[in-house]
């Protein structure tokens, strides 16, 4: 056996991994619940982005953007 416990390591990350992955779809809510949520979070998202624009803040962080003054 030239792996020695390579296997058994990669499997116990492997579980170990598998608890730590995004959020399951699992949360209790009902598809139209979920939807209204998702819809809140995005209306909060652009008030902020929008309210951030207004100030004259950076709405972004500039990524991919070289712009030479």
């Amino acid at each position: 056996m030239t792996r020695g416990n390579q296997r058994e390591r990669d499997r116990e990350r492997a579980q170990a991994r598998t608890g730590k992955g995004p959020k399951s779809k699992d949360d209790g809510l009902t598809p139209e619940q979920r939807r209204e949520r998702d819809a809140k979070a995005l209306q909060e998202k652009a008030a902020k982005k929008s309210a951030q624009a207004a100030a004259g803040g950076e709405t972004s962080g500039g990524k991919g953007k070289n712009v030479k003054k």
